[in-house]
């Protein structure tokens, strides 16, 4: 399993009238965290992106257990929990400032070999990068 965290604060602009992170936020904040996993692993999502791979979001699912609200600083915790193939699973977790879980949600992608425009399993240098990090 992979497993990082990276923390950020709800910004006003994120909100609606209630101060509640608008809903469609959620999906930026697990790119971030995404794109943040790669980067601990030793490789800048723009780096993929240079080496010909692309990463579409294929399935997204969330639920929401508590609001996030504006100024709160939020943990996401972000997982792999099996190796992939042709698509890679990503399990996040929110928690607020009280530590309290407030969100779960659940992307699946898909490796797209960004010249054929083909679907592709997981190519060796990022397999790699996975492996290397495993932790059971």
């Amino acid at each position: 399993m992979i497993h990082t965290t990276h923390t950020l604060r709800v910004r006003y602009a994120e909100t609606d009238p209630m101060k509640y992170v608008y809903y469609g936020n959620y999906a930026t904040y697990f790119e971030v965290a995404r794109v943040e996993l790669f980067r601990e692993l030793g490789m800048p999502y723009n780096e993929i992106e240079d080496r010909g791979i692309w990463l579409p979001v294929s399935q997204f699912s969330i639920k929401y257990l508590k609001p996030a609200l504006y100024d709160q600083n939020l943990e996401i915790h972000t997982f792999i929990k099996k190796i992939p193939g042709v698509r890679i699973d990503f399990e996040y977790e929110i928690y607020n400032d009280s530590k309290e879980k407030i969100t779960e949600a659940k992307t699946t992608l898909f490796f797209l070999d960004s010249k054929k425009n083909k679907v592709i399993i997981c190519p060796d240098f990022l397999m790699e990068l996975i492996e290397k990090n495993w932790k059971d």
